[in-house]
């Protein structure tokens, strides 16, 4: 090992890069205090901060000291660098353990093999690259953090020494679960099929249902650490390209360590929510939804690792909306609509209501006498809300938690134990317990989950406004969601389009589930360069004119 290799710091400062083993006490010394003083925010620094610039070095020797303190090579069990002699010539593949197709790799490596010097006299990585190796996806850099970076996603790096150049093959093979029919968005009748946590098996399940030239998915990658795939999904000849720039150049400039978590750290860096309670983006994992709202113009951002996408603009109308209701007749469709709608109600005024009729009876109509509670409780009205609101939410978060054997158990015991006993000792009346499930069925019914949360959270506001305010409150609480809502924005879009501003058309599309001949043009909100479904010659009846 020759102890006179150097590299230039940050500083310009010429270092050593040897093993600390071979090194002599200040050495060893000098190199782990450079080695623990390292603070890189990305890979293109760290490289330039063991090598000076963000090269690759035409040494072995150099590339292997610069992966060992850039990457842990001889520290990670799962990086490899297979060092071999092809046509003569030492050559390593870097790659990471698991995320390659091993029998292409090995295929690949064979065939190198067989080279021998004479083929790779002149230009060896040119010739490697454009003569010896079967495969579609090559390319080729000559920055040593785009190879690492490249090889960390699955990727191999084939370097060659004295060339300063890689060979990158896209050998990637991710592991992954089959597409399954997402738990949240079941439809009776319909395709099972779900988006995973691989992001080109999503594009591919949307391909399969959009084979159109038009179709674009641009890769945007996010955080300096995680290198996150952020696909930028759109059809080029529909949708308002105006959208499509604002959403890339959000995605563009931000400056994060890195989306861990996926797609909802890009919603919110992206979104701009801030504290507001009710969802800008609507999530999805059916292909099929999504394949419809792309045709429609719409925007969608595709984060790899999660199963779910994000659809963009959305409006609070959307997100009632389920793909069951375009699964049947259109006639039932809008039946199911409505009846979602009336559930959707329900979760957000039907306790608020109820309360301030028994607060102030004199307001019950007389068809309503029977409304209030029969009989006294230990516990003022708005004290058994609270509770029980506390306790859907408690059971809720068990549910998730709970192993599936164990759920139906975990239902007595609420059912029996916590409700039927609650109300015997005299601490709830009927009615609460009633109404209460009546709302909770109405989140859960809730297609957007989301959404569902954010009217709970309006529901209890409303209910503690009633209580201290009555009739007063009701009413300037359900004014001021009403305001919140119609200032909301997303991208530039009306939150409640198209109840405000009104369009009485798109607003009969909201509540009426059309037969698809009758649905002849996109949403305006979307403003698409093509806003036509269909040819003009086709009738309603499905015959051409």
């Amino acid at each position: 090992m020759d102890d006179q290799t150097h590299h230039s710091g940050n500083d310009g400062e010429k270092i050593p890069i040897v093993p600390t083993e071979v090194m002599n006490d200040a050495k060893r010394e000098a190199h782990l205090k450079k080695r623990y003083a390292e603070s890189s925010a990305n890979t293109a620094e760290a490289v330039a901060y063991w090598l000076g610039k963000d090269e690759i070095p035409t040494n072995m020797k150099d590339l292997k000291k610069t992966l060992d303190e850039v990457m842990g090579l001889n520290l990670s069990f799962d990086i490899i660098l297979r060092e071999m002699v092809i046509g003569g010539k030492e050559t390593g593949i870097l790659f990471v353990n698991g995320l390659i197709n091993a029998d292409v790799t090995t295929l690949i490596l064979n065939r190198l093999t067989l080279l021998s010097p004479e083929d790779l006299e002149n230009h060896a990585l040119n010739a490697i690259k454009n003569q010896y190796i079967p495969y579609v996806q090559v390319s080729e850099t000559n920055k040593l953090s785009v190879a690492i970076n490249e090889s960390l996603t699955g990727q191999s790096a084939i370097f060659v020494e004295g060339e300063g150049r890689a060979i990158i093959l896209d050998t990637r093979t991710y592991p992954s679960r089959s597409p399954d029919e997402p738990q949240i968005e079941r439809v009776v009748r319909g395709s099972r099929d779900g988006f995973t946590e691989t992001l080109l098996t999503n594009i591919n399940l949307v391909r399969r249902r959009v084979r159109d030239p038009g179709l674009h998915c641009e890769i945007i990658k996010v955080g300096r650490r995680t290198q996150t795939d952020v696909g930028l999904v759109f059809i080029d000849d529909i949708v308002d390209r105006v959208q499509v720039e604002a959403i890339r150049d959000k995605i563009q400039k931000l400056d994060l360590e890195g989306l861990p978590l996926a797609d909802k750290q890009l919603e919110e860096a992206i979104v701009n929510r801030g504290w507001h309670p009710y969802p800008l983006v609507r999530y999805s994992e059916r292909p099929d939804v999504v394949a419809s709202h792309l045709l429609e113009g719409r925007v969608v951002v595709m984060v790899d690792t999660s199963p779910s996408v994000m659809i963009m603009p959305t409006t609070f109308f959307d997100l009632c909306q389920h793909a069951e209701e375009n699964r049947q007749t259109p006639f039932m469709g809008t039946y199911l609509r409505w009846i979602r709608f009336g559930g959707i109600f329900a979760s957000m005024f039907l306790l608020p209501l109820w309360m301030l009729l028994v607060v102030h009876p004199e307001l019950k109509p007389p068809l309503l006498e029977i409304l209030g509670p029969q009989e006294n409780a230990k516990l003022p009205i708005i004290m058994q809300f609270l509770i029980i609101e506390f306790g859907v939410d408690l059971m809720r978060l068990a549910a998730v938690h709970t192993p599936t054997p164990l759920s139906s158990a975990m239902g007595l015991i609420a059912a029996i134990l916590i409700g039927d006993i609650a109300v015997k000792t005299g601490f709830f009346v009927n009615e609460v317990v009633l109404y209460m499930a009546v709302a909770a069925i109405g989140m859960f019914a809730t297609p957007s989950y989301e959404l569902g949360l954010a009217n709970r959270a309006f529901r209890l506001v409303l209910l503690i406004a009633v209580a201290l305010f009555g009739v007063k409150g009701f009413v300037i609480g359900t004014t001021l969601l009403i305001l919140l809502l119609a200032t909301h924005r997303s991208y530039n879009s009306s939150y409640l389009w198209p109840f405000i501003p009104f369009s009485a058309k798109s607003m009969g599309e909201v509540l009426l589930r059309k037969p698809l001949l009758y649905s002849r043009k996109r949403p305006s909100l979307n403003k698409t360069r093509d806003n036509s479904k269909m040819g003009p010659e086709m009738k309603p009846d499905g015959n051409e004119a």
